[in-house]
């Protein structure tokens, strides 16, 4: 492998231009009209312009036209289609990533559930496959019983999903759904399973080689979810002992020996409060929440994934995996939890990272975040040597990073680490909807020192605001994304 086409964007792919460069592999950036100037399309060795990043041929043509010989798809867009995997290794190419046929086997929810349960793993009770009639989902929903899951068989990030309290909510949902799947993943079918509650959603990470090889590398406990996307990820689970720890990674690598998976891969699973523990699905990709793991086992995955894909056998043995300390990541995005969370397009004025901790990002001073594309700026990822300490530097840290330009969620973010529930390991799935409905960032108060610290007296700023309205080009007219003070 000598030249690696990273088929996706923001700091995932700059994430794996560095690794390729730490692995003396050149790397190929792609980017569409409205990243033309972002970092990504500078990180690495070279860059194409393309479409979309949806694209399957356009991006395999890129990776031909610039030499490569490798596609990484990071997450998101392509990086589950068992199409796209086929389509690359048919061009001769290598797939950074689990096999095509793999990928159908598991990728797929209705799917994914029936390897699980033929490899012995407990999974959600409910309904999946079969007869896809309106009228068939209902009876089924009632005999399972309420409140129930109605979920499309390629949902992801929140999306193709509800909880369905009562009966009369049903027909609804279902619609819902469905109009959402075939939108978002071109896949109308459903499933539905039990809404269990409280849980946890813990994950286990896999990775696996050519040689036969499987191993686990332990939890990330990701209960903390907004409309079932994540936004607090740690590891380890406060909540798992290690009996279960240890069952729930030999069922993962079981699930995976089963489904002939290849490469890195998660298996996600809720966790009842008795510690019982079900099989939701498997992520046939890297997961954004990758670098708590790394961080506690010492282990680099997109390295260990380059290495799998060149042929190579994994470098250590299941009884070589050890953990160390305690890691928790916290995603920051271009967001206005003011008005529901609504991403928050526009330049990136200024972009202070803080000390100390690890930071993967996609922006930097000057970037432009676009408004067709996930809104999330930086990963921040910090460690300690107890859960406690992990918590308070990633507190720190926060109140270090300094976004100017957009809306940002790092006050939120920062009230989640702080609350006593959190504090406690006590957060379950529901955590956020039960604490932080309405929750709104604290004001800060504008003085004289505030003032002067944006370059303008208290009686300048009063004068320049009051003498906008005669001066068209005045910066106090502005409503773009800076904010006055």
């Amino acid at each position: 492998m000598r030249k690696v086409l990273i088929a996706n964007r923001g700091e995932i792919s700059c994430r794996v231009a560095r690794a390729c460069r730490e692995a003396g592999i050149a790397s190929v950036a792609v980017a569409t009209e409205p990243d033309r100037e972002a970092l990504h399309a500078f990180a690495a060795d070279e860059t194409v312009a393309i479409g979309s990043y949806l694209d399957g041929a356009e991006l395999i043509a890129a990776a031909k036209g610039a030499g490569a010989d490798a596609i990484h798809p990071g997450y998101g867009f392509l990086s589950e289609s068992h199409v796209f995997a086929d389509a690359v290794v048919a061009a001769g190419l290598t797939w950074i990533g689990p096999p095509g046929a793999a990928i159908r086997k598991i990728g797929d929810k209705m799917s994914g559930k029936a390897v699980a349960e033929a490899a012995g793993v407990p999974t959600v009770p409910g309904c999946s496959g079969g007869d896809q009639s309106d009228t068939h989902l209902k009876a089924e929903a009632i005999k399972i019983g309420f409140p129930v899951l109605v979920k499309a068989s390629g949902a992801g990030g929140g999306k193709g999903m509800r909880v369905v309290e009562r009966e009369s909510e049903l027909e609804d949902a279902i619609s819902a759904c469905r109009r959402e799947a075939a939108g978002a993943f071109k896949d109308d079918r459903l499933l539905l399973e039990k809404y269990l509650r409280p849980v946890r959603h813990v994950e286990i990470q896999v990775v696996a080689d050519t040689h036969g090889n499987v191993l686990h590398l332990g939890e990330r406990d990701c209960s903390v979810q907004r409309r079932h996307q994540k936004v607090v990820e740690e590891s380890p689970s406060p909540a798992i002992p290690p009996a279960t720890r240890d069952a729930m990674g030999k069922a993962a690598v079981a699930l995976m020996k089963a489904a002939g998976y290849v490469n890195a891969g998660t298996c996600e699973f809720i966790v009842d409060t008795a510690g019982r523990f079900y099989f939701l699905e498997v992520n046939a990709r890297l997961q954004v929440e990758h670098p708590v793991t790394e961080t506690v086992t010492g282990l680099d995955l997109v390295q260990l994934q380059l290495l799998v894909a060149a042929g190579k056998p994994l470098p250590l043995k299941q009884s070589d995996v050890t953990f160390r300390g305690h890691a928790i990541e916290v995603r920051v995005y271009a967001e206005d939890p003011q008005r529901e969370f609504m991403p928050s397009a526009g330049r990136v004025l200024e972009y202070d990272e803080p000390r100390g901790v690890r930071i993967d990002t996609g922006v930097r001073r000057g970037s432009a975040v676009p408004p067709d594309y996930d809104p999330m700026l930086a990963k921040l990822i910090a460690s300690g040597r107890t859960r406690a300490d992990a918590i308070a530097s990633a507190r720190r840290a926060l109140r270090e990073f300094c976004v100017l330009g957009v809306r940002t969620n790092i006050a939120y973010l920062d009230a989640i680490l702080a609350h006593p529930d959190f504090a406690g390991g006590h957060a379950t799935t529901d955590f956020l909807a039960k604490n932080f409905h309405a929750w709104r960032p604290p004001s800060v108060p504008v003085t004289p020192e505030v003032l002067a610290a944006v370059g303008a007296s208290e009686p300048a700023a009063a004068r320049a605001a009051a003498s906008a309205d005669h001066d068209p080009h005045s910066p106090w007219r502005a409503r773009d994304a800076w904010r006055n003070l």
